[in-house]
């Protein structure tokens, strides 16, 4: 969601809101324009992110101007007038935020950008700000009242309405510029309330912004202005919440269909034997059709445990759902069709936030947020069956701490098959991880697989 921060005004008006212009050449050596641009991601990888960054490009950033916006602070609204700064991080050619992944969020920033000078030396500030989620749960949220210039959105019969909010009061008559990722701009004027009202002409993300300048001199950084210049900004996916793509249903549907699964699935027995962190075991394994396990001859706890977990999830994920009434309703969570490993796809609903990533028929990332943890889960290899259908042989699952993005732990999985009857059944499950504690190897084997009767049978 572009956000264009670093704009002069057309005219020096006081303390007015003022007009502002396009371009902006924020070194000596650049005559081009560029543009700070603030957008807010779907939950993906790692969790959910902002990015910040300097641009010519509403979604590529520059490196060259990373240093000068490296001191932009940012701050999450999840409930009304509860401000929590987040830590900032810089890459290469932006800054990035970890921020929460569920429920109505709003990210506003500060930007002290420097001391400039076109015609007179001034300072130049930005306040950025990104909104997402259910329209009456934003508009419950609160200005930030340490933030001077600030333009808080929300939704009202299919229309955005914007209130420019000045130092902790409206502002009649401020002109706002809309921008898209295409630099396509409207201009319109709030009314005496401070109030003003847009109708995206179409699904995108969006950006409007206006300015003030302030007859007000000082230093920065060893270098004297004689007026600050202020930018405040909302950006914005439309519609706030995203409605149902058929596009993205159907990449998904096609996805799960092309996965093998258990139809009519009875349950089975099996031999087993492997190695869990140094220790090994033998016994055999009784897996019924609802994924319960029950093991002889494995005497020790945690190898015990992790077997039933290991068994009873690929229960889970193999077996046949019934087929459901509702369609699941997704969404494309950006417009990145060249992503190595798929389309992102957002699940809108659910207890937990999830997204997904398909590439030629195929599930290659599942997304995840359990509150205080980020999953991922990638998927590395997959093979055919007789049927065509795809069986996962490798992948790797990354876990993230939710609340400071950090990477607490990694497992790498490799599943092995064989064909009894109509089901593919597992020969082999390998689970290496690793975390700050150390390296753990698990591996379980089955063998001498035979089904169990199924219900009509006994």
């Amino acid at each position: 969601m572009p956000s264009f921060l670093a704009c002069l005004s057309r005219r020096v008006a006081g303390v007015t809101l003022v007009a502002v212009g396009l371009l902006l050449t924020v070194a000596a050596e650049s005559a081009r324009a560029h543009f700070l641009f603030l957008r807010l991601g779907e939950h993906a990888e790692a969790g959910r992110s902002v990015d910040v960054f300097f641009s010519e490009y509403a979604t590529t950033g520059d490196p060259k101007f990373v240093e000068k916006i490296a001191g932009t602070k940012l701050w999450t609204q999840t409930e009304p007038g509860q401000f929590k700064p987040v830590e900032v991080r810089r890459l290469p050619d932006r800054l990035k935020a970890l921020v929460p992944s569920n429920g109505p969020l709003s990210v506003i920033g500060r930007c002290d950008y420097g001391v400039l000078t076109r015609k007179v030396p001034f300072l130049l500030r930005h306040y950025p700000k990104g909104i997402a989620g259910d329209p009456a749960r934003l508009a419950a949220l609160t200005p930030n009242k340490d933030i001077p210039l600030e333009i808080m959105a929300g939704e009202k019969d299919g229309a955005v309405i914007f209130t420019v909010i000045q130092r902790g009061k409206p502002v009649a008559n401020a002109k706002l510029t809309t921008v898209d990722d295409d630099l396509t701009n409207e201009e319109f004027e709030t009314n005496e309330e401070g109030k003003a009202t847009w109708t995206p002409k179409s699904p995108g993300y969006y950006c409007v912004y206006t300015g003030v300048t302030l007859p007000q001199s000082g230093e920065h950084d060893g270098k004297a202005y004689s007026e600050i210049r202020e930018f405040a900004t909302v950006s914005f996916r439309w519609p706030l919440v995203p409605r149902a793509d058929e596009q993205a249903v159907g990449l998904f549907e096609k996805a799960l269909a092309a996965r093998a699964a258990w139809h009519d699935f009875p349950g089975f027995s099996a031999n087993v034997k492997g190695a869990f962190d140094g220790s090994t075991f033998n016994g055999t394994a009784n897996v019924r059709a609802d994924g319960r396990v029950t093991l002889t001859g494995v005497t020790a706890a945690p190898a015990a445990a992790w077997i039933e977990e290991q068994l009873g999830s690929m229960v889970l994920h193999r077996k046949a759902s019934p087929p459901s009434k509702e369609r699941p309703v997704l969404y494309f969570a950006d417009d990145d069709t060249q992503h190595p490993l798929g389309r992102l796809l957002t699940f809108s609903g659910g207890r937990f936030a999830s997204s997904y990533r398909v590439k030629n028929d195929q599930l290659f990332v599942v997304n995840r947020s359990f509150g205080s943890q980020n999953m991922t889960i990638t998927v590395d290899e997959n093979s055919k069956n007789t049927e065509g259908k795809f069986l996962p042989h490798a992948y790797t699952v990354h876990y993230w701490n939710a609340a400071d993005g950090k990477l607490q732990r990694v497992e790498t999985a490799q599943n092995r098959w064989i064909r009894v009857g109509s089901l593919d059944l597992p020969t082999r499950i390998a689970v290496t991880a690793a975390s700050e504690t150390g390296l753990s190897v698990r591996t379980l084997e089955l063998s001498n697989h035979a089904l169990l009767k199924s219900e009509s049978e006994k």
